[in-house]
């Protein structure tokens, strides 16, 4: 049906279809795309518009109307083209505390939240990894149908560094670093497969160190043992102190094993080789 906007309410536009006749387009039924706060964003009192009737209620005299039911809905066929685990290129449209948008296409944008942009870095906003406009490569993790909602990832396009790291390096491991930031609380060094790893200042094997810029640089390599491993937290803690009582016990067993090896006795050598007299 055609009619004229007539006028505007929070939740929707009223339409004239005719002479004492209006229907109601409500906010939610006009774009399959844009997210419509007031329907001032999409028409204005006075525009000659075409929309489709949804419903009539006789007893009320209430009809209701849709804009967007005149164009192709987006979502359809939409996990034909977006599988879960699917790889994918899109625009940032939109960044939050929690997640950035990213629209794959015309209508169709999902959220990579926060926790998925990285396997390494502890990102705190995304502002830190995009911003608006950047083109971003991404996975398909889920998509809700009912809610409209897809869930994006960017991580998952490359492989987990931490299967790869916790196999080469278990806990307890010894590893040689550079460091790549002093901090007044540790050291932070660079370690294989883009990770990194946390000193703290009281196991950095230095007595009565305040800070750590006092004794190291960065760029200096420093050996340590792997200590605590946290995936989901994105952290690794090592200690070089550990790795000298390790290195002091180890000297000490092979002190111990050294001097309990059996000695000649040259006295009892001679007296054993002396023929004694028969009685």
């Amino acid at each position: 049906v055609k009619g004229q906007i007539v006028s505007l309410a929070d939740y929707g536009a009223f339409v004239e279809l005719d002479k004492g006749i209006e229907g109601l387009i409500h906010i939610s039924e006009m774009s399959w795309t844009q997210n419509v706060k007031h329907p001032s964003q999409v028409v204005t009192i006075g525009d000659e518009v075409e929309a489709m009737i949804l419903s009539i209620d006789q007893e009320t005299k209430k009809i209701s109307l849709g804009l967007k039911q005149l164009e192709p809905d987006p979502w359809d066929g939409l996990e034909a083209r977006y599988p879960i685990d699917s790889k994918h290129s899109g625009i940032v449209r939109n960044l939050t505390a929690f997640g950035a948008f990213v629209e794959l296409e015309e209508g169709v944008d999902g959220l990579i939240h926060i926790s998925d942009f990285s396997w390494t870095k502890k990102i705190r906003h995304p502002s830190e990894f995009v911003k608006k406009g950047d083109e971003i490569d991404v996975v398909v993790l889920d998509i809700n149908r009912s809610e409209r909602r897809i869930s994006l990832g960017h991580k998952q396009v490359g492989e987990n560094p931490w299967d790869n790291f916790e196999n080469q390096y278990p806990i307890g491991s010894e590893i040689k670093s550079p460091v790549s930031k002093l901090l007044d609380k540790g050291l932070v060094v660079e370690l294989p497969f883009d990770l990194e790893g946390f000193i703290p200042v009281n196991q950095l094997g230095v007595d009565k160190l305040k800070k750590p810029s006092d004794k190291f640089n960065e760029g200096d390599e420093i050996s340590a043992l792997i200590t605590e491993m946290d995936a989901d937290s994105k952290r690794i803690i090592l200690s070089v102190r550990a790795l000298q009582k390790k290195t002091e016990g180890k000297n000490i067993e092979e002190f111990q094993s050294t001097s309990n090896k059996p000695t000649t006795d040259r006295k009892s050598t001679r007296l054993n080789s002396i023929t004694w007299p028969s009685r």
